[in-house]
């Protein structure tokens, strides 16, 4: 039997920080959205599983927020733990936000924009706060610039200085 591919590795993993962010969660649950490499579909053996978790109610301050997410993360274990057997060193790297701090906005949103896999998305929660995210920047202009295996953001090409704009 042939030792399972990077691209069934992942799904595991998405399938299982699904039900275990879903059983944990429950009803607070709002988004559960996968980015950067794994999002893009572009993983590799030792990429990471970045999270943004969008959660009613979260608790103040980074630290109780980690403490927060643990039951999730120990439902992973066992999935993995197959994956190093099998050569993959996943590690889970969540964002954990509120409804209201994904309104507020973030430069981390830039990093989903383009390459985000909504997992679950109440009510569309996630979706609309991208599809006004691409609005407003396809009003500046914006563009994203790749540089090799990484990229930055042109936010607004006719920028002259003393402008000032909002995302």
């Amino acid at each position: 039997m042939s030792p399972p591919s990077v691209h069934d590795h992942v799904e595991r993993l998405l399938t299982a920080v699904t039900t275990a962010a879903q059983a944990h969660y429950g009803d607070r649950l709002i988004s559960l959205i996968v980015f950067g490499s794994m999002g893009r579909g572009t993983p590799r053996h030792d990429s990471d599983l970045d999270l943004l978790v969008v959660v009613d109610d979260l608790p103040n301050g980074r630290m109780p927020r980690v403490h927060d997410f643990a039951p999730v993360e120990r439902a992973l274990a066992d999935t993995r733990a197959a994956g190093r057997a099998a050569g993959f060193a996943t590690e889970c790297s969540p964002v954990l936000r509120t409804p209201a701090e994904i309104i507020a906005g973030s430069p981390l949103l830039l990093d989903m924009v383009e390459d985000a896999r909504v997992l679950y998305d109440r009510e569309g929660f996630f979706g609309g706060a991208m599809a006004r995210l691409r609005a407003r920047l396809a009003a500046l202009g914006a563009r994203r610039i790749w540089r090799g295996n990484a990229w930055l953001w042109d936010l607004k090409p006719d920028y002259r200085p003393g402008d000032v704009f909002e995302l």
